[in-house]
């Protein structure tokens, strides 16, 4: 894992508002030594889950969506770490490893243009560079029996999280996602559309379920494909369960369970599929905070749920004022994909 920029105890130190009477995550968390080697760590530790960032907006631009989501990662950890430590969820369960080191990356996508063919073709290039480091460090965590929640980021991120599962798990794995779009768009090169696609054809991927889709974002062209892998590609819309109420939420959380649950699987959350959330794609309509925070109890509760993925919030995105909420959000999301193993 050497291209990981660890999370150290001064880096703990900083983000962490002491008070007395208190006990915050961050007097709990547990970070990797600059000595220790980062497996041995992990393997010898009794902390079950591993934060992990990856704090870029490439494979956003590739796709030519707006760009921000590079600073979730720093906003969900200044949340995180002021959590209280307490019966329902304690800190030193969770190690924060760092983040994947995209500086040079990010430096040379703000000199590219997405609108000309050899600005996206350099994109893409730089997104699957960020590819190989995602699939090394996921698999290395999962290898070592930990769960990783990893905070983008673009959704490109999705497929060296599925790639790095398995190569951990030695076989294809499942995913699904809560998200208004597929990200099962053409293989054009890489970028924020197409992390499942990408991991379907080259085979990490071996079901997929799409909870919650837009009717109105998504193109004919990938509906089509999705019925021509209707055996291993499988969804609900918005509007049925919402709008028409011609599905149950609930339900419909127990079919798509049934479809992925013999493999080990990731549980992957777009924050675009929530209104009002600032994201490259924001939406006025969607699910509520309060279902996606049931749907990732509900699936993180399986013992084969093997990730969490949490990605697209945009805080630069936001206005000045309130650019905090998001990373409160992915807060109280990390938090529940931890209670969810002890069904709190």
């Amino acid at each position: 894992m050497e291209n990981i920029i660890r999370f150290t105890l001064n880096d703990l130190t900083k983000y962490t508002a002491h008070r007395s009477g208190e006990i915050k995550f961050g007097e709990r968390i547990l970070t990797i030594p600059k000595e220790a080697d980062i497996v041995d760590f992990l393997k010898t530790t009794e902390a079950e889950y591993v934060l992990l960032g990856v704090p870029e907006d490439i494979g956003v631009r590739a796709n030519f969506g707006r760009p921000g989501t590079a600073s979730a990662w720093e906003s969900a950890i200044k949340s995180i770490v002021n959590l209280q430590h307490n019966k329902f969820t304690k800190g030193n369960n969770l190690i924060i490893l760092g983040q994947i080191d995209v500086t040079e990356a990010m430096n040379t996508a703000v000199t590219l243009d997405a609108s000309t063919k050899e600005g996206r073709k350099s994109l893409s290039e730089l997104v699957e560079k960020i590819d190989k480091d995602v699939a090394h460090t996921v698999c290395q965590i999962v290898a070592a029996g930990k769960k990783p929640i990893i905070i983008g980021g673009g959704h490109n991120n999705a497929y060296g999280n599925i790639k790095g599962t398995a190569l951990a798990k030695g076989k294809p794995v499942n995913a699904i996602n809560f998200d208004a779009h597929t990200d099962f768009r053409l293989l054009e090169g890489r970028h924020s559309g197409n992390g499942f696609s990408y991991a379907f054809e080259e085979g990490f991927l071996k079901r997929y379920f799409i909870f919650g889709l837009h009717e109105n974002y998504t193109s004919k062209g990938v509906m089509e494909t999705i019925k021509k892998h209707s055996d291993a590609v499988k969804f609900n819309t918005y509007e049925q369960i919402a709008v028409r109420k011609e599905k149950n939420f609930a339900e419909e959380k127990v079919y798509a369970l049934s479809f992925i649950s013999d493999d080990p699987f990731g549980i992957e959350i777009d924050l675009d599929a929530l209104p009002n959330i600032a994201s490259s794609a924001i939406t006025p309509s969607g699910f509520s905070v309060e279902k996606v925070r049931q749907f990732i109890n509900y699936f993180g509760h399986h013992k084969n749920a093997a990730y969490l993925h949490i990605c697209e919030g945009a805080p630069d995105l936001d206005n000045e004022k309130n650019n905090h909420i998001t990373g409160k959000l992915i807060a109280y999301l990390v938090t529940d994909f931890m209670k969810a193993k002890n069904g709190l």
